[in-house]
């Protein structure tokens, strides 16, 4: 599935024909991805100040939303992986025998 027909500022668009779109996509990937502010993008997305100023723009006009639901609506389960990264066993269910263990203190009191 492609969301560039998605994207506004494609020709035909009214206003500014974005040149980047796949730019800052990645950019705003890259900003999610690490979790840090948007003043440590690298320099290879252009400045920090135009990228934190689309997204927030973006935002406000439901344009994130919209793919979000352009995305969810065609997902594609024929491969689902799921590891241990993500999931998590309870013990019992990992071969750990149940039960409290006490050991009385004398037990080792040898004499």
């Amino acid at each position: 599935m492609k969301i560039a027909p998605k994207l506004p500022g494609k020709k035909g668009d009214s206003g500014v024909t974005a040149q980047d779109n796949r730019l800052f996509m990645e950019a705003v990937l890259w900003h999610i991805r690490t979790g840090l502010p948007c003043r440590d993008l690298p320099p290879v997305f252009g400045k920090w100040n135009s990228v934190f100023r689309r997204f927030h723009r973006w935002t406000e006009n439901g344009i994130f939303e919209c793919l979000f639901k352009e995305v969810l609506g065609a997902s594609d389960f024929e491969y689902a992986l799921i590891d241990g990264t993500i999931t998590q066993v309870h013990q019992k269910a990992a071969g750990a025998k149940g039960g409290v263990r006490i050991t009385p203190s004398d037990a080792h009191a040898g004499g």
